[in-house]
């Protein structure tokens, strides 16, 4: 699993790709972005981003799992400096039907921004 490419069509291609993609009927992207202020409304200047790459893994897993789901890539910026505008995070869901893909996609991101993603947010 890569975690700083975050070539979206490279990672929508791979996933109509598969060797399940017969069963595939939706698609779900969300790319993450570092905001200009905190959820306390503090202006932010960067953030500092920190990945447990072994966690993820294992919530990725657990995630493929899930009803419906055939393929899902996660790329995240790990062990770096970020600035608002510039992606954290890129996460694609492959599967049957929107009601699956859907609450895999929500499911997923919640996992990773709970467990497995650690930032440290600087304010200017």
């Amino acid at each position: 699993m890569n975690l700083t490419t975050m070539n979206l069509t490279t990672m929508i291609q791979r996933i109509e790709n598969h060797p399940e993609s017969e069963k595939i009927g939706m698609i779900l992207t969300h790319i993450g972005i570092v905001r200009g202020f905190s959820r306390e409304g503090q202006q932010v200047s960067m953030i500092e981003m920190k990945v447990d790459k072994e966690l993820l893994d294992t919530i990725v897993l657990r995630h493929k799992k899930m009803p419906g789901i055939v393929e899902i890539l996660v790329e995240i910026s790990n062990n770096t400096t970020l600035f608002p505008g510039n992606r954290i995070m890129s996460v694609v869901v492959g599967g049957d039907i929107r009601e699956n893909v859907l609450g895999t996609m929500t499911s997923i991101i919640d996992a990773i921004k709970q467990d497995v993603t650690h930032k440290i947010e600087h304010y200017a």
